[in-house]
């Protein structure tokens, strides 16, 4: 798998009340979660960022309540994946089953600034910063999981099969 996109950059224990507040939970529409995506982290985001950008999170980015609604809103809002330095396990797992490709790289985090153009190759296992040609290792994903994202998560994988 390969991203490239324009870095938006959040900091640590993101929760998913702040992926996606609960008072929109109301609904399971990708449509209607994607516009308030990000919205108490900042309000503006769905509307600077572009189809394909990639947020960057500090420690335990989707911590909290194990709801399904927060990977679905980052990708449902466009967001091609998301890099951060720890990810709470049940986000973790959620992102895999809606089918939303996150790395883990520690590094990075520190290395670079919001507005950043990167690229991602999951094959090669780096995170380039375009304009410097800087390279970043990242966690691999197992191929299992790999396979879970280009289905498009766990229910089409499950049908596919």
């Amino acid at each position: 798998m390969k991203f490239s996109g324009k870095v938006w950059k959040f900091g640590d224990n993101i929760d998913t009340d702040a992926i996606i507040p609960a008072r929109y939970l109301n609904t399971s529409d990708p449509k209607e979660l994607a516009l308030h995506c990000m919205e108490d982290a900042d309000p503006n985001f769905v509307k600077k960022m572009r189809p394909g950008d990639i947020i960057i999170g500090g420690e335990n980015f989707g911590c909290g309540s194990s709801r399904e609604h927060a990977p679905i809103a980052i990708k449902a809002a466009g967001i091609s994946c998301v890099v951060a330095k720890s990810f709470a396990r049940i986000f973790y797992r959620n992102s895999f089953n809606m089918g939303l490709p996150i790395f883990e790289c520690r590094e990075i985090v520190d290395n670079i600034a919001e507005g950043t153009e990167i690229s991602i190759d999951s094959a090669k296992g780096t995170i380039t910063i375009r304009d410097a040609q800087k390279t970043f290792a990242i966690n691999p994903i197992p191929p299992f999981m790999e396979q879970l994202i280009a289905d498009g998560g766990l229910l089409k994988h499950i049908a596919k099969k």
